[in-house]
């Protein structure tokens, strides 16, 4: 799965960002089991998969922030 980039991100509709938030957690712990047992071949994915669920969750904030216009 390619990176995804913030104006991407900003583009979801608050249930398609907790979906993604799902997944992503998923993918974490997937990768964290493979690292613990010896199978990660991409340890940079562990990376990249913590940044982008940094980013739902500053979108996700972000929104509950701003007031209902």
């Amino acid at each position: 799965m390619a990176q995804a980039k913030i104006t991407d991100i900003r583009e979801l509709s608050n249930e398609e960002l907790q979906v993604r938030l799902r997944d992503l957690k998923q993918e974490g712990l997937n990768l964290r089991l493979q690292q613990a047992t010896g199978q990660l071949e991409n340890s940079a994915r562990m990376r990249l998969v913590r940044r982008e669920v940094a980013r739902v969750l500053t979108v996700l904030n972000e929104r509950k922030r701003q007031p209902a216009s």
